[in-house]
């Protein structure tokens, strides 16, 4: 049985925001191993996403929040025998942590304890709001010589796994979409990870031709290949998720089945625990963060920004 400890999971603050009772990635990973009492959950405001079923092999015994009161409501609700005073008491006694999205866009610093002390972490997307970030916690953990995961769960849903397989019956893809709705860099990494999850990496440059909050950034691969990654914010468009590719044989388009979507991203992760491998290597996970924020830098300086100008090559 491996024990887990959960970082930063009971509340949830948007970018700065007050941080408002509950966590949707935090109760969702919790009761993915531990169950819940469904009741219990019930009798609080705030927000909480019960898993469908639980993952064998693994239990959840200790979290960390800012808020010790949610903390210890999402500790009693999901039985988790130890509410932690401080996040690096969660890098002791256990075999790996999981870093949740608090909102903050800055959650990895609580990874970086566990990595340094040889704990393999999972950190929630985004990695980082920016490149370099993103490249720095990608260097502590190799040099910690740590197993680390970062990924979008879309990554790892069945119908996304199986496009990538049908993907050669279209033939050579010249040219692909993938949609989501709100922002560029913390959302929209969903959209394009599930691109890359399909087609695989080697992006070069972006254009975005889009507006401020209505991003339509033309993302160029080193084999020539284009991808439309739009993402638009809810005043523009309402949110979801899609991907479409044209092949010299034929088309595709999904719009994925988010059914139990977290159960396979821990699923994964327990997968870089037990075995110590990359399930996404590292080095794709700096660079979608480089492409989203080359996409985000393109529209404010109204021009191409290549993937190496923004990680400093």
């Amino acid at each position: 049985m491996l024990n887990l400890s959960l970082i930063s999971a009971a509340t949830y603050g948007y970018m700065g925001a007050t941080r408002k009772p509950g966590s949707f990635h935090g109760s969702a990973f919790a009761s993915s191993f531990n169950g819940c009492d469904a009741a219990g959950a019930k009798q609080y405001q705030w927000t909480f996403a019960a898993a469908n079923r639980q993952l064998e092999g693994a239990r959840v015994v200790k979290v960390w929040d800012p808020d010790v009161t949610w903390a210890r409501r999402l500790a009693e609700v999901c039985h988790i025998p130890r509410v932690c005073e401080h996040p690096d008491e969660c890098a002791e006694g256990v075999d790996a942590a999981i870093v949740v999205d608090d909102g903050s866009g800055e959650q990895a610093q609580y990874g970086i304890t566990p990595l340094r002390k040889g704990i393999p972490t999972f950190i929630d997307k985004p990695l980082a709001m920016t490149a370099q970030r993103a490249k720095e916690i990608a260097a502590i953990a190799r040099a910690a010589g740590t197993p680390l995961m970062s990924a979008s769960s879309l990554r790892f849903v069945p119908d996304v796994v199986a496009l990538r397989e049908e993907a050669a019956q279209l033939g050579d893809v010249h040219l692909a979409t993938t949609i989501c709705g709100n922002e560029l860099i913390y959302y929209g990494i969903h959209a394009l990870e599930t691109a890359y999850a399909v087609l695989g990496p080697g992006a070069v440059s972006c254009h975005n031709v889009g507006q401020p909050g209505r991003n339509i950034v033309r993302v160029r691969f080193e084999n020539g290949r284009d991808l439309v990654l739009m993402v638009a914010e809810r005043d523009y468009m309402r949110a979801g998720y899609q991907i479409s590719l044209y092949g010299a044989k034929g088309w595709r388009t999904l719009q994925p089945d988010l059914t139990d979507l977290y159960l396979y991203l821990m699923e994964q992760f327990l997968t870089v625990v037990r075995t110590g491998k990359e399930v996404v290597p590292l080095e794709e996970t700096v660079e979608v963060i480089a492409v989203l924020e080359a996409g985000h830098r393109s529209l404010a300086l109204g021009r191409e920004v290549t993937v190496a100008e923004v990680l400093g090559a």
